[in-house]
């Protein structure tokens, strides 16, 4: 298997667990307030990257030079990004917050074309690379529109702000929050490993949680299948799967990887069938066929590029 095969599986493993999370996260939320929800995963992230880190890593040691990217990965990528999403999982379904991080394929395709249009500017590329750069880039796009137009498919076409708008206002800064994560994560690839990488955005993350849980009153005594969840969250949708994604964004890149968030709606919507019981339209099952497609075709595209 080459490393582009682990990484797409890494990557598609990891989606399936953050699919299933948001059915979680509904689940806890309502017993243990967010932040709180949020040091807790990332208290039993923490301890099982580090068991790995001391297996397979144990001589990287943080470095001077890592902290400033490490600390902005870590506050973007863990502490707002389910600060902005448990406080959203707690006024909106979890259908409508797995829909809505459709956008951050977009979102992150347009990160990426300012970034290349801004190295193009400096550079003075000549014109026959700058075409061949301007096709790499529509083609992704074309991509991000198919899947965007599954994920409105997924939403029936109409995502009304039922209840109240400011979930859906959280749900766009975990957007926002996650595309910052994988840009100042992607140059920590260069000279360090995956488990140096993840272990300590996690522990820093973990620690930004803590001043906002030390004010949170408001909880519930968990019952097992809670405290089930939230190991659940901890182990497999905290530690393993920002590991598999980090697998993904060093070998894939920013903007292949962040196509596989758009089948995180398709687990939560599937999930929500079997668990909550929701059902889904036929034309919801168009949308989530569109998502898979775009992911396909981007997959392909990458290969060739």
């Amino acid at each position: 298997m080459t490393a582009r095969h682990k990484a797409l599986a890494a990557v598609i493993a990891g989606v399936l667990f953050w699919g299933f999370s948001f059915i979680s996260v509904k689940i806890v939320v309502e017993i243990i307030p967010p932040m709180s929800l949020g040091a807790l995963r990332f208290g039993f992230a923490i301890i099982l990257l580090y068991i790995i880190k001391r297996k397979y890593a144990p001589e990287e040691k943080i470095r001077k030079g890592d902290i400033l990217l490490l600390t902005g990965a870590g506050l973007t990528g863990v502490t707002a990004y389910f600060f902005f999403q448990n406080n959203a999982m707690s006024m909106i379904s979890a259908s409508e917050a797995a829909i809505i991080t459709g956008a951050i394929p977009a979102m992150t395709l347009i990160a990426e074309g300012a970034e290349r249009k801004l190295i193009s500017l400096r550079r003075k590329q000549a014109s026959d690379v700058q075409k061949a750069s301007l096709y790499r880039a529509i083609l992704p796009g074309i991509c991000a529109l198919i899947s965007l137009a599954g994920v409105a498919m997924l939403a029936g076409l109409s995502l009304t702000l039922s209840g109240t708008a400011i979930g859906y206002v959280y749900m766009i800064g975990a957007c926002f929050s996650w595309v910052s994560y994988c840009f100042l994560t992607r140059p920590l690839f260069a000279s360090r490993s995956r488990i140096y990488i993840v272990f300590w955005q996690s522990f820093i993350g973990f620690l930004g949680f803590l001043p906002f849980a030390f004010f949170e009153a408001s909880w519930q005594v968990p019952n097992l299948l809670v405290w089930a969840h939230v190991i659940f969250l901890g182990i497999f949708c905290s530690a393993l799967s920002y590991l598999f994604y980090a697998m993904a964004l060093k070998e894939l890149g920013p903007g292949t990887a962040s196509f596989f968030l758009n089948l995180i709606p398709v687990v939560s919507v599937i999930g929500g069938f079997f668990v909550l019981g929701e059902r889904l339209q036929p034309l919801q099952w168009l949308g989530a066929v569109l998502v898979l497609a775009g992911v396909c075709l981007a997959m392909t595209i990458s290969k060739k590029a």
